[in-house]
């Protein structure tokens, strides 16, 4: 069977080449980089030439790139990392976070505040919006962290991350972002004059920009104190301890330079064009369907709609038996009995969220895939509608 995979926020393939560059430090070139010898020593190289690349990325110094396992252990990191000596010294702290966040920051938050962390989780607009306002009401005088994602990982969603950093830093916060959405997709500046240059931390995860799974960053300006969480070696300069793991640096590497020709390639706006089709297609041939987070900038690749009457879970699976991968919502809460907690923070209602379904788009994906997809959804969905008790009742009402 044909198989289409629209599911990118997930996980990304592996790229050709990344595979390619990171093959030889499987087996050829397996030292251990903190080893003197030349084996050691090419391990080294290699990790600061990916150290150097992901610094290129993001406009930083490689000095302020910390390797780690991926997003989730990058956002603990920085809260924790953040937080921990106001744990210890018993000193009032506070930390603002939002209730659209990834779980990987969500339950941080909530582990923080379990332990004596007064935590706000700032509210978002209908649209899946963090206002500069809600920001501004929730700061408190002993805010020492203000945590807000750059890219929803389900609708899509930009937040305004430029305006919120200089808020808090104009408020003596540090401020931390979970771009593990939008690395890749949008360029991202923290440099001095850049547009990310109020951001004290910036999360990345290598397998969603077609590096492998288990692989990771956290950008750490140079001025900012981080308690490791982990306790052994002094590597990343002493802020995450353990051997590198080369091959998998070196992958993260190479993704982060094909993501910049990518990107000043023009990408982006062809990803966007193919997102838009599949969307209009979409919304003409079915009823009773939109768009979540409409009208909101969004990164190019992502698209999240409501189909009423239709369940997400059952349209997912229709849709896999027909060759297209899609996701109901997060793939950290696949299986999960309650609607996604980012849509019914915008409003939406537990049936309407439930209705929800994640398409996400690769740099792979083509226009003939958009076109084979919008074959089989409208007629998955109207399969899936006939069976359905409230869409049966809407018929009738309206014969």
């Amino acid at each position: 069977m044909r198989r289409i995979y629209m599911d990118a926020n997930a996980t990304t393939p592996l790229l050709p080449e990344v595979f390619e560059a990171m093959r030889p430090f499987w087996i050829e070139h397996f030292g251990n980089a903190s080893s003197i010898h030349q084996q050691g020593q090419h391990a080294r190289a290699a990790v600061d030439h990916a150290r150097d690349s992901v610094a290129r990325l993001l406009h930083c110094r490689a000095s302020e790139v910390v390797f780690t396992s991926g997003g989730t252990e990058s956002d603990n990191l920085a809260l924790f990392g953040v937080m921990q000596p106001y744990l210890i010294s018993q000193e009032p702290a506070h930390l603002i976070t939002t209730s659209i966040e990834h779980h990987a920051v969500l339950h941080a938050a909530e582990a923080l505040r379990d332990r004596g962390i007064e935590v706000t989780f700032l509210e978002c607009t209908p649209q899946g919006l963090i206002t500069p306002e809600a920001l501004r009401a929730a700061l408190r005088p002993h805010t020492k962290l203000v945590s807000i994602m750059l890219a929803n990982n389900e609708t899509g969603v930009i937040q305004p991350i430029a305006e919120l950093a200089a808020i808090a830093h104009a408020h003596g916060a540090l401020f931390h972002t979970d771009a593990v959405q939008a690395a890749g997709k949008i360029p991202l500046d923290l440099s001095k004059t850049g547009q990310l240059k109020d951001v004290d931390l910036l999360s990345i995860s290598g397998h969603k920009m077609y590096a492998p799974q288990g692989t990771g960053i956290l950008f750490t300006r140079r001025n900012v104190r981080l308690s490791p969480m982990f306790f052994g070696g002094t590597h990343e300069r002493q802020r995450r301890p353990g051997t590198e793991n080369v091959a998998g640096i070196v992958a993260l590497g190479k993704a982060a330079e094909l993501a910049q020709f990518w990107m000043a390639d023009g990408g982006p706006d062809r990803l966007a064009e193919l997102r838009d089709r599949l969307e209009r297609g979409i919304l003409s041939a079915i009823e009773e369907c939109g768009v979540n987070g409409d009208g909101l900038p969004r990164v190019a690749n992502t698209s999240n709609l409501y189909f009423d009457h239709v369940e997400a879970e059952a349209l997912v699976i229709a849709l896999d038996l027909k060759g297209l991968s899609v996701s109901g919502g997060s793939a950290c809460q696949s299986g999960a009995t309650e609607p996604s907690h980012v849509l019914t923070a915008m409003g939406l209602t537990s049936a309407r969220a439930r209705a929800s379904v994640r398409f996400s788009l690769s740099r792979l994906t083509t226009a003939e895939e958009v076109d084979y997809a919008l074959e089989i959804i409208p007629a998955a969905v109207d399969r899936l509608r006939s069976l359905s008790p409230t869409w049966k009742k809407r018929v009738a009402a309206v014969a």
